[in-house]
């Protein structure tokens, strides 16, 4: 539909030239737009409508793209994507070969850094802030970080760098969930609009200034003025830890009033030193049913889809199966625990936490404590399960080495998300899990074929005494899960051979398996017989199959959904020829680079991991091996 304003914004420039009636227009066009497409397309929701403000704001006062606005995680992004030249690609947002749902440098010059994990935002705008210092450039620069985001260590750690800085620094504190009591947010309200304005800065160091000309009793006054200052602030002003950690703090300001945002931006413009805004914002603004249930709109999948961009399948995925089990889990041993990183829902996780709130724990985002308390709980006693996504795991990788398997403690790591997530792109590919958790010392990898198999290798995992347990599994249909039955406690490294044959051998690990045996029918009817391995477990491997094997074939496939660089793959062709194979092994999984986003079936397409491909691989390799 075509809109008054919005049709008008081609980029920054244009929006600076609009009046206020027109800002105010242009924030309801902007809702409406992206309230149609994400409902359409699917994506991220309540996070992105409760920033257009904000985004409008910030690109109304300052000079973008010169200035910098670096985004942290990158989902709130959706009305910056749209006013910086991108409006007419927003309805392929997050399908394949159209624009991402993060930021994306390689789309857009306004798009200064790629994020997709939290917390990264103040760590990357400080060293940009420093850079611009050593060339003498003059441009501004602003980070934005959510109130969630802050309870990131990252966070943390670059605020205790800030100090370090000389000139203009701003960080946007976006807090969508800290309540504000009315009588302190109008003080606060009133405070800002007086500390922000450059006049009352340059009256205080007049009056400073003033104090040094008294002939007697200066010291003392300025120590009265100063603890009368400060008591003030700590009693009226939230956000003292940052004054503490020399920071001045501004707010809290509403997000939704854009007078006082831009107001209060163009002030700051003329601070020469880090400060903080404290901007008060609403999930979901615009959006009435957003509003009300932020977190149940957090993101939509969209008309017809699943979150992974394939169909919607009417069996469990293997989050919510992950969730029966654990509730089963706790049910038979009384030390079982739950840890996840702001992720209760995405994990699967909240039936457990509704019937054992005392054994479960949400550390908020902070994944290396996720897995160092884990190993505490461990270490105590207790049986922790530390519930992440796949890409997550990837932030904590020193404490699962030097807390976990150095420890030699037993905590089990259920990781969701393994391999191709679809349309959130390679911020959240859970590619790599593999590949960097096989080098660990001291740790057993798992991945399920289905929801049931999740369940025997789960107990299995809980019956270990000095070993962390790894267990990954996809964004997508657990395939088959029935509830209530006795779980399996399986040897550990063990594989499961699913079909036995003659011409060749098929290693697959996890979703793979299902996969092929799509297509063993197909393949015997042309006269191939394949001998289908269910790799269950990836480290330890199942040496003594290995050993039998490699006498009986000269044509292996490995199939992986993960990076082939220190994969599954490779671990398997390390061991043959260590041990003297002769024949061919080829190697399917994730290639050397990046992958873009799409849906789940389109990635494994490009990749080679769909039936069809698998299929051609397989009969390619007996071709080739008949013409000797």
């Amino acid at each position: 539909m075509p809109y008054k304003i919005l049709d008008s914004v081609n980029d920054p420039a244009d929006l600076r030239s609009l009046s206020k009636e027109d800002i105010s227009i242009l924030s309801a066009e902007l809702k409406d737009y992206i309230i149609n497409v994400v409902e359409e397309k699917g994506g991220h929701f309540s996070s992105p409508l409760g920033v257009v403000d904000l985004t409008i704001a910030l690109h109304k006062v300052y000079d973008t793209p010169k200035d910098l606005i670096l985004w942290d995680v990158g989902h709130q992004c959706y009305a910056h994507k749209i006013l910086t030249g991108r409006r007419d690609e927003f309805p392929t947002l997050r399908q394949k070969d159209g624009i991402s749902g993060f930021c994306r440098p390689s789309e857009s010059e306004y798009d200064v850094l790629g994020a997709g994990h939290a917390s990264t935002s103040i760590s990357a705008a400080l060293g940009m802030a420093q850079a611009r210092n050593i060339k003498g450039q003059d441009h501004q620069v602003v980070a934005i970080i959510g109130d969630g985001a802050m309870t990131g260590g990252l966070a943390f750690e670059a605020l205790n760098n800030v100090t370090q800085l000389d000139g203009q620094f701003l960080i946007v504190l976006n807090d969508n969930q800290m309540s504000i009591s009315q009588t302190v947010g109008a003080v606060s309200h009133y405070l800002t609009k007086v500390v922000t304005n450059p006049l009352y800065n340059r009256i205080k160091d007049l009056i400073w200034k003033t104090t040094e000309m008294l002939p007697v009793g200066k010291k003392t006054v300025q120590r009265f003025l100063h603890s009368f200052q400060e008591g003030l602030k700590s009693f009226l002003v939230p956000g003292m830890i940052f004054e503490e950690l020399g920071i001045q703090y501004i707010g809290p300001i509403d997000g939704h009033d854009m007078d006082e945002m831009m107001d209060t931006f163009a002030n700051l413009k003329e601070l020469k030193k880090p400060a903080v805004v404290h901007v008060l914002t609403k999930k979901g603004s615009g959006q009435d049913k957003a509003e009300a249930d932020p977190l149940k709109y957090y993101s939509t999948s969209g008309n017809n889809t699943s979150p992974n961009g394939q169909k919607k399948s009417s069996v469990p995925g293997y989050s919510s199966v992950f969730g029966t089990i654990a509730v089963e889990m706790a049910e038979a041993d009384n030390n079982v625990c739950a840890v996840v990183a702001a992720m209760r829902e995405g994990t699967g996780l909240k039936p457990y936490a509704d019937k054992f709130p005392d054994r479960f724990f949400d550390v908020g985002i902070a994944e290396g404590h996720a897995v160092t308390f884990a190993t505490g709980l461990a270490a105590a006693g207790l049986k922790p399960i530390v519930a992440l996504y796949s890409t997550f795991i990837q932030r904590s990788f020193d404490m699962v080495v030097h807390d976990a398997a150095l420890q030699k403690l037993p905590v089990i790591f259920a990781l969701d998300r393994g391999g191709f997530v679809g349309p959130d792109g390679p911020t959240h590919h859970g590619s790599l899990d593999l590949a960097f958790l096989r080098c660990i010392q001291n740790i057993i990898i798992t991945a399920p074929k289905d929801g049931n198999e999740l369940r025997n290798l789960l107990f299995t995992g809980l019956n270990q005494e000095s070993t962390p347990f790894v267990t990954r599994y996809p964004k997508e249909s657990a395939h088959s899960f029935e509830e209530g039955i006795i779980p399996e406690i399986l040897p550990v490294g063990s594989w499961d051979v699913i079909q036995g044959g003659s011409d060749v051998a098929v290693l697959a690990i996890g979703p793979m398996v299902h996969t092929v045996q799509g297509i063993l029918k197909n393949l015997s009817n042309n006269g191939i017989s394949v001998e289908l391995v269910n790799c269950r477990f990836i480290k330890p491997m199942d040496e003594a199959y290995l050993e039998e094997m490699m006498n009986r074939f000269d044509r292996i496939i490995t199939i992986e959904d993960g990076v082939l660089k220190g994969g599954f793959g490779e671990g398997v062709a390390a061991w043959l020829s260590d041990n003297g194979y002769g024949g061919k092994v080829i190697r399917l999984g994730h290639p050397d680079d990046f992958v873009e986003h799409g849906t789940r079936s389109e990635l494994l397409q490009f990749s080679g991991l769909d039936e069809n491909s698998i299929a051609k691989t397989i009969n390619d390799l007996a071709e080739v091996s008949s013409i000797y």
